[in-house]
């Protein structure tokens, strides 16, 4: 009996039974056997991951993991930080300060430097803040998600497929459309207002101890959340976010919006999660408000998020854009009218003719845009005229 009063009372401070991190439910609040028996597993498995991690780190700072991360940044590419660092030398400074980072980072002497601070314009206006690290805490940054990556993502849900391995967007756009192919025709679209940059780090630092029993890993993680955005020499504090650009922020992301797709989970719901872009399938308009206002309260009140209410609404799938598709009645697949219009913009900027460049490079650019393009949509099975007026569109556009 007392062990059992033992861990009911570890569990009702981890707070476990109400999306994992927020106060249990009590049983007077409808907790069912199998919801308790769940939350005790829960509690089981974190405390087991959390006793087997309290050296992460020295697995993260091994030679060979961090070896491999460096392909890892090298394969991805990229610009330099605020130091100036190239990919290229840093695997020079790399084959001569190896055991030096390892050693580092093991006794927390390791600086995480400032991110370089980029706005990028956004296809339907505003702008999308881009956090540019440097190639050294890129490196950091690809050995702790690889640790990370194998400890979480075996649990996140069957729902979400976005920054996951063997998992896209065709993925999520296929089983989106076996949903609506089921009769689930409306759409509950919910947006999350700059999602990456209001994400709140005391939540997600609460989250992650949960699981991981190393503190000095947690202490760098949260350096890398607070690590200031730099730009034209001035630095700004973040206290909240994490910035699109480093090989942290999918997977973080991932841990923050997993509590959602559990909440979604226990409640039933048929749904489809791509990082912060989310749709869940109903049957009725009016059955999709009742989530819509549902969800929306739980996002805000639990996870400390925003929906973009704007942005957000319930509509008939044949109105909505998820990943670039527009899904019909009976599982029709089509490109969506924004996905087109994209393109041509795409299009326009490469044959603009004050461009200064050969002819033949632009149509080496074409074909390079229309190969990744035609392979993105291939899924589209239904308004497959608009692939033969963007032909003819782009044939005159060269001409």
């Amino acid at each position: 009996m007392r062990k059992d009063k033992k861990q009911k009372n570890e569990v009702t401070q981890l707070g476990l039974f109400d999306g994992e991190l927020a106060r249990p439910m009590m049983k007077s609040e409808g907790v069912t056997g199998v919801e308790a028996s769940t939350g005790a597993q829960l509690y089981s498995r974190l405390k087991e991951q959390q006793n087997s991690t309290v050296q992460l780190l020295e697995k993260v700072a091994e030679s060979a993991n961090l070896v491999n991360a460096y392909k890892r940044v090298r394969q991805n590419k990229g610009s330099s930080g605020v130091d100036g660092m190239t990919v290229e030398e840093l695997g020079v400074w790399l084959r001569k300060h190896l055991n030096q980072l390892s050693n580092e980072l093991v006794n927390e002497r390791y600086e995480v430097q400032a991110v370089r601070k980029e706005e990028i314009e956004k296809p339907d206006g505003g702008k999308r803040i881009l956090g540019i690290p440097t190639v050294k805490d890129r490196l950091v940054q690809q050995g702790i998600y690889h640790e990370l990556n194998k400890l979480y993502d075996p649990y996140f849900s069957t729902s979400s497929y976005g920054f996951r391995p063997k998992r896209g967007a065709q993925d999520a756009v296929k089983q989106a459309s076996a949903y609506i192919e089921q009769g689930y025709e409306w759409v509950v679209d919910i947006d999350l207002e700059k999602f990456f940059d209001r994400i709140n780090h005391d939540r997600l630092m609460q989250r992650l101890s949960k699981g991981i029993g190393d503190k000095r890993l947690l202490r760098l993680i949260d350096k890398f959340l607070k690590a200031g955005l730099m730009k034209g020499g001035l630095e700004e504090q973040r206290v909240a976010g994490t910035p699109q650009g480093g090989p942290l922020s999918p997977i973080l992301s991932n841990i923050v919006l997993d509590e959602l797709d559990k909440e979604l989970e226990k409640r039933e719901h048929k749904f489809c999660r791509y990082a912060d872009d989310c749709n869940i399938y109903v049957r009725s308009e009016k059955a999709g408000q009742r989530v819509m206002e549902s969800i929306t309260e739980f996002i805000e009140k639990k996870l400390k998020l925003k929906v973009n209410r704007e942005k957000s609404g319930v509509r008939h799938c044949s109105k909505v854009k998820f990943l670039g598709y527009t899904i019909l009645p009976k599982g029709g697949i089509r490109v969506a009218n924004k996905s087109v219009e994209r393109f041509k913009e795409k299009v326009r900027k490469i044959t603009k003719r004050n461009r200064g460049v050969k002819f033949e490079q632009v149509i080496t650019e074409i074909n390079l845009l229309l190969i990744g393009w035609t392979n993105y949509f291939k899924l589209a099975n239904c308004w497959l005229s608009n692939f033969r007026d963007l032909d003819s569109w782009l044939r005159r556009k060269l001409r």
